[in-house]
């Protein structure tokens, strides 16, 4: 059956596995936790593309089994203890890039990357069992959004042969305005604007997310955009208009994923 593809929220850092007393990330956990119920079925994979890997080209981990990579600084010991034993797949790497390639893309392999927390992380709350292999892709270094649009369009196929595309990011990614109640309009005013172009047809769609830029409070929300360019992968992926599936404010700030069905 045909996956969907997305565009997830991953929190930050290791927030998920802290003690959260005042409950900042729960209403998020809580959806990622419910990821699964969203897919037709058990996925052959998953391809994730992370707001914490560029590269020259799109670069795909081909190792068998990944390492993780603890990119985040000054949290709890434990929480560089943290597993997640998810078995990667060389064949399906291999694919992915011929698909890249064939569409016109630079693409490589690297056997050696391991996972980033903008995988492991949101996976291990949403696939605790760490049994579904994993393929991780980079952004191109560039952050052209059209240009990652279209890579969408060339790994489309895989969606059919049980492979669900996740783009692993944050709608919302201005360190400086989490907490900061002067943040809040702005990032309300980005977030509707994100959710009327990711529910658009698909043309517009692509139209309007490659001059993202020029949305309301574009920079305000995304002074340097790697966090919200997996959002262009998944969508390119989709010739259908996307769904809102999870929305809150976190940190006093708007905050969204979406589905392509």
């Amino acid at each position: 059956m045909r996956q969907p593809s997305f565009f997830i929220p991953h929190g930050g850092g290791p927030c998920f596995f802290m003690p959260d007393p005042q409950g900042i990330w729960t209403g998020m956990g809580q959806f990622l936790a419910r990821l699964p119920e969203l897919l037709p079925e058990q996925p052959k994979a998953l391809l994730v593309v992370s707001g914490h890997w560029e590269a020259d080209g799109f670069a795909l981990t081909s190792g068998a089994a990944p390492e993780l990579i603890y990119d985040y600084y000054g949290f709890p010991r434990h929480t560089y203890e943290l597993t997640f034993p998810a078995p990667g797949t060389p064949d399906l790497a291999a694919q992915a890039s011929g698909l890249l390639k064939s569409a016109g893309f630079s693409s490589s392999l690297d056997p050696r990357r391991g996972f980033d927390h903008g995988v492991f992380v949101p996976l291990k709350v949403a696939f605790p069992k760490a049994e579904i292999p994993i393929v991780q892709m980079s952004l191109d270094a560039g952050l052209d959004p059209a240009l990652h649009i279209k890579a969408g369009e060339a790994l489309k196929p895989l969606r059919d042969e049980g492979v669900v595309i996740i783009g692993s990011g944050m709608s919302f990614h201005n360190m400086r305005g989490y907490g900061n109640p002067n943040f809040t309009a702005p990032s309300k005013a980005f977030d509707e604007w994100l959710t009327a172009a990711v529910t658009s047809p698909a043309k517009e769609r692509a139209a309007a997310l490659t001059e993202w830029a020029k949305a309301p409070a574009a920079r305000a929300s995304h002074p340097r955009e790697e966090h919200l360019i997996p959002l262009m992968v998944a969508a390119g992926t989709s010739d259908a208009p996307g769904e809102k599936i999870y929305g809150e404010l976190v940190l006093g700030t708007a905050i969204s994923a979406f589905k392509f069905g």
